[in-house]
């Protein structure tokens, strides 16, 4: 589009300079509505086709040049709310959101800035601080000591929990443009000995948690971190290459290029064990990380995980060529709608049924013929679109970057279903934000097409895998994060430990998994994990000795988050954070009975 304006003789002159993090001016809606000027006019047919019997034309000629006017407006009202209800954003506003091209850095300080008692949040501009059109790829890490953001204190007065410290920063990796952001708080003049860390999910970022940072870090004794995922947020963004040849590798080398960042990150602050708490694509991610890397958690926690349940497909399908990337599943879900839907059968109680609808199926999986309503519902198909388009493995992300200045419309459609039932100024803030980072560089994007097949089924399902989460042998492992120097490294086999090098293995980690009551993702799966990881842990306590059963921890268990879908953070927070300061309260106590222990 761009390129056509230039041909045309048109062009432009643009300033760059820092983000202005300014109050934003109050909206009154989340979407202006667009223009009437834009609408095309009204088709008029051929003559041929404009015939009428004697009584239509009697009719028509008692009509009322009013009543006339009103339908031909109401005619082009329906034609104008056909796209209007799918895009709400107008053309106009669209237009002007995609030519000033707003930077990440500022979008990202104005969902900050709802935090409560935190006017001014601190805002690195090391990354994403310019428009993508004036630097397209945003890699690059600037290290001006101009771009880094002075930590923010609150005190006793102006925050009623406080003092607290909030930090914004980017954290320098090996290699070459490879650094994450970070968000972090911490309760000023107190020692932190425990840990908090957030994973975003696919395309996300850590500003999606602007409503639970503030509760979060209430409790005395702990430090919260919150990151953008390699390759996505405000991290740098690095090319994504694959270099494995099988499919098994391949998947690996995927998951390996979240993780070992992740891992490296932790080295990098020092941070002995933490609780680390994954939403969707960021669930999955911290099941890896806690496979990969035993020994550094003393929580896991995931929240509305993906690709837990297995699928037959997914774990057949061709896998991509790189560097391509495939459709997220999560464009649909109206959240105001959600938040506010019943269930209409059996006990009305979401966590119940879905608790007895999963035990009914594994015992029809196990041949008990007499449990009614033992087999699930037949597959809906997928949209034969989706399927075209994450076959030529087509990121989301790629339509929001071609569009041009259709890009905030097609985010509006997404946006305004997704951000409904919040206020309008923070759900504007938040499509701002989505857009900003939706239209830089693809990177850490493609690597869904290696890790989920179309229907986000994961083409190695965690389900699979979920037993051995806190029953990993030590000795080997951390082996082999201590001698991580560099990306590639982490990709290399490690030769396994000697014979005199004693082994000792993990004993059990407590992990909740979260889900809303109108969640998109299978909660069967979540259940189905949760009696995995118990079964696991009867199995090791027979054979255990009485030391191995004392220094036992490993539990597993299923929380419903009430009237929320997918975003169950987001969605209810005010429950969610219940039930995080409620798990990060059992960490505490379980730390202090280790350790007295």
């Amino acid at each position: 589009m761009r390129a056509a304006l230039a041909t045309e003789g048109l062009t432009k002159t643009r300033l760059i300079k820092a983000p202005s993090f300014g109050p934003r001016p109050h909206s009154t809606s989340i979407y202006p509505t667009a223009s009437t000027s834009h609408i095309p006019p009204a088709w008029n047919p051929p003559h041929s086709q404009m015939a009428e019997s004697g009584s239509e034309v009697s009719n028509r000629a008692q009509q009322s040049p009013l009543a006339s006017q009103r339908q031909r407006e109401a005619d082009t009202s329906k034609r104008q709310s056909r796209f209007a209800g799918i895009f709400p954003l107008g053309y106009k506003e669209g237009f002007n959101q995609w030519w000033s091209a707003p930077a990440a850095a500022d979008a990202e300080h104005r969902v900050l800035s709802f935090i409560p008692y935190l006017q001014s949040p601190p805002t690195h501009t090391q990354t994403a601080s310019e428009p993508p059109s004036v630097n397209p790829s945003t890699v690059n890490l600037s290290t001006d000591p101009a771009d880094k953001a002075a930590p923010v204190h609150t005190d006793s007065i102006s925050d009623p929990y406080g003092p607290r410290t909030w930090h914004s920063r980017m954290v320098q990796l090996a290699g070459k443009n490879r650094a994450i952001n970070e968000f972090s708080v911490e309760r000023t003049g107190e020692e932190a000995d425990q840990n908090l860390v957030i994973l975003h999910g696919y395309g996300a970022g850590l500003g999606f948690f602007y409503k639970n940072f503030e509760a979060l870090s209430r409790p005395q004794g702990w430090k919260l971190y919150a990151l953008d995922m390699l390759g996505m947020g405000r991290s740098t963004r690095p090319p994504f290459k694959i270099h494995a040849k099988s499919r098994e590798d391949q998947i690996r080398e995927a998951e390996a290029w979240f993780i070992d960042s992740l891992e490296e990150w932790r080295k990098k602050k020092n941070i002995n064990k933490m609780t680390l708490v994954g939403h969707s694509m960021g669930g999955y991610m911290a099941v890896c990380y806690a496979l990969k890397y035993p020994g550094r958690l003393n929580k896991l926690i995931l929240a509305s995980p993906v690709g837990i349940p297995e699928d037959p497909y997914a774990v057949k399908a061709d896998m991509p060529e790189p560097p391509e990337s495939t459709l997220a599943d999560e464009f649909t879900q109206d959240q105001e709608t959600e938040s506010r839907k019943a269930n209409t059968t059996g006990d009305n109680n979401n966590f119940l049924n879905a608790r007895t609808k999963a035990e009914r199926q594994q015992q029809a999986a196990k041949g008990d013929k007499d449990i009614s309503d033992t087999q699930p519902a037949p597959r809906k198909p997928l949209p034969k679109w989706l399927t075209i388009l994450w076959d030529a493995n087509i990121s989301p992300f790629s339509f929001v970057r071609w569009s041009g200045p259709f890009g905030p419309r097609l985010v509006s459609g997404w946006t305004s279903r997704r951000f409904s039932h919040l206020p309008s100024e923070e759900a504007l803030a938040l499509h701002d934000y989505s857009y900003s980072l939706f239209k830089l560089r693809g990177s850490g994007e493609y690597a869904l097409a290696y890790i989920l097949a179309p229907g986000a089924f994961a083409r190695s399902p965690l389900i699979r895998r979920v037993a051995g989460i806190g029953r990993q042998q030590l000795a080997a492992t951390m082996t082999t994060a201590s001698n991580m120097s560099s990306p590639a490294s982490s990709f290399e086999n490690v030769a396994p430990p000697s014979s005199s090098k004693t082994l000792t293995k993990e004993t059990g980690i407590p992990v909740v998994l979260m889900y809303g009551e109108n969640d998109w993702m299978d909660v069967k799966g979540g259940y189905a994990a949760a009696e995995a990881m118990n079964a696991e842990r009867a199995k090791v306590l027979k054979t255990a000795t009485e030391e191995q059963r004392k220094a036992e921890r490993g539990s597993s268990k299923v929380v419903i988050i009430k009237k929320a879908g997918h975003h169950i953070y987001l969605d209810n927070p005010e429950h969610f954070n219940e039930v995080m300061l409620a798990e990060m309260d059992d960490v505490k106590k379980q730390t202090k009975s280790s350790t007295s222990g």
